[in-house]
């Protein structure tokens, strides 16, 4: 009456397994969560810079946003500030590379515009 056919669930090997992906998964989650958090800081200083009328105006409060909101992945200079209408449009665009393992790289591309 005992055979294994009737045995259901999984392995030690399996449970290992799952749980090394799930590792894995967690560390790399850890490390693109901050990048994503400055990613949303970064839209909100370009939104408050196109209170600025000039270039260097934009640059500069994207500057002093940047300092508060501790963002170091991009600075004023990197901005491209444009004009459509009366209204002044600041975009920008970035990557940031997260350290797998060996010579293996994450590489996340950020890019946005004020509204």
């Amino acid at each position: 009456m005992n055979s294994k056919s009737k045995q259901r669930g999984i392995s030690f090997i399996g449970l290992l397994f799952v749980g090394g992906i799930l590792a894995m998964t967690g560390v790399i989650a850890a490390q693109a969560v901050p990048t994503v958090i400055e990613y949303m800081a970064i839209e909100k200083a370009a939104q408050r810079a196109t209170d600025g009328q000039s270039v260097v105006e934009v640059r500069g409060l994207f500057d002093k946003s940047a300092e508060i909101d501790n963002i170091k992945s991009i600075s004023g200079k990197d901005l491209e500030v444009t004009k459509e209408g009366d209204k002044v449009v600041v975009a920008f665009s970035y990557q940031r590379e997260i350290h797998l393992a060996g010579p293996a790289f994450l590489t996340l591309k950020y890019a946005g515009r004020s509204k």
